[in-house]
């Protein structure tokens, strides 16, 4: 593969040297554009075939769930991910414990939408709102560690949030908006899992002020070896097993339950708003419509002309900017000179912190060993 340090974007989607371990075939298709080629032959079957494995699954679950008051955990952020999962579960007859984290960010058209939502299919909502003070120091921490991935603290609560629920009400199926078609490209290098607490907890020690007494965590132990292999949880990801084109499911939505789109992706949460738009843009150049495009590029979605153009738009109005950092420095109690000092401090690399990397890689070193051996996948249901 070719390797160049120049500015470079490939020729077949959107992808260009902001991610630094890009790389380049002869043709100038980059690695994301051929592995998801790979990962597609195994993970996407957006056909006949992916029906038929998705009604058997659902089967599963609804055998696995029998005699219980719900069969599944589904979490509801007001995505268009997430909401459009949630109509279709009501559709397949199964009945899920319907979880949203209010992490204190929630724009208030999420709120309309999940309610709508939850109306429309009749689900018994459960929220856990996460205590306020502890999620503030949590950023504070992250942003005064200059890494890119801001997100975690959201990002973990939530699904920590998810297994938790599952783990009270003995409910062995976590369903996931999570899929290939919108999400199949991300740079690796950009940040690492959000479920990594030991890098979480590192980060918090370092530069936090508090103790996280209520944030609930999930250690190595629990998220890759008690929950699959002791309790026997699985996390399934149905958009995976059919056409799912983000702009029908909008319209779908927008039909079947009167949901309200956001100007941007993830504009669900306030503070992911101006994280994607603003932070990483300005701080480390990272654009996040670049994966998100080149996705919809790879999955048939978008053509690249199309992407490109839209890559052109302003990443915000100025004045809505404004207006944005005015209420996340209100809301996390800082002065703007101090947001501007966070902005404008070193950066770092997330691995700059302990991880659990080496941990997952003995993991998965073992499980292929295994795998060998005796012919088991590590994988969800199939």
């Amino acid at each position: 593969m070719l390797q160049n340090d120049a500015y470079k974007i490939c020729t077949n989607c959107v992808m260009d040297t902001s991610d630094k371990d890009i790389t380049f075939d002869e043709d100038g298709v980059c690695n994301h554009c051929r592995k998801f080629g790979l990962v597609s032959k195994s993970s996407w079957f957006p056909n006949e075939a992916g029906a038929a494995k998705w009604s058997r699954i659902i089967e599963e679950i609804k055998l696995a769930g029998k005699g219980k008051e719900y069969d599944c955990v589904l979490g509801l952020s007001g995505g268009v991910d997430s909401s459009y999962l949630a109509i279709k579960v009501k559709d397949w007859g199964l009945r899920p414990l319907v979880v949203h984290v209010d992490a204190g960010w929630n724009s208030e058209l999420a709120v309309a939408n999940i309610e709508s939502i939850v109306k429309h299919c009749g689900y018994d909502l459960h929220t856990h709102v996460v205590d306020w003070e502890e999620m503030r120091d949590l950023h504070l921490a992250y942003l005064r560690a200059g890494i890119s991935n801001q997100d975690v603290p959201q990002d973990h609560i939530f699904f920590s949030s998810l297994y938790h629920f599952a783990i009270k009400n003995d409910i062995k199926c976590m369903m996931s908006g999570g899929n290939l078609a919108t999400e199949g490209v991300f740079p690796e290098c950009w940040h690492g899992t959000a479920m990594d607490a030991i890098n979480l907890h590192a980060i918090h020690s370092k530069y936090g002020t508090r103790k996280l007494k209520n944030y609930k965590t999930i250690s190595f132990f629990q998220y890759y070896i008690w929950y699959p292999f002791i309790k026997k949880m699985r996390t399934v990801r149905p958009l995976n097993y059919m056409p799912y084109d983000k702009e029908r499911a909008l319209e779908e939505l927008k039909d079947t339950v009167g949901y309200k789109p956001y100007a941007r992706k993830h504009g669900e949460s306030q503070f992911t708003k101006l994280f994607q738009n603003y932070y990483l843009p300005k701080k480390f150049g990272y654009d996040k419509r670049r994966p998100h495009l080149a996705s919809l590029i790879v999955s048939g979605q978008l053509s690249r002309d199309a992407a490109l153009e839209k890559l052109e738009e302003p990443l915000y109005d100025l004045d809505q900017l404004e207006l944005d950092i005015a209420y996340f420095c209100k809301k996390l109690r800082i002065s703007r000179s101090e947001f501007d000092d966070l902005m404008n401090a070193p950066i770092h690399e997330y691995t700059d912190f302990p991880t659990w990397n080496g941990r997952y890689r003995i993991l998965k070193s073992v499980q292929r060993v295994v795998a060998r051996l005796t012919g088991r996948r590590f994988s969800v249901y199939s």
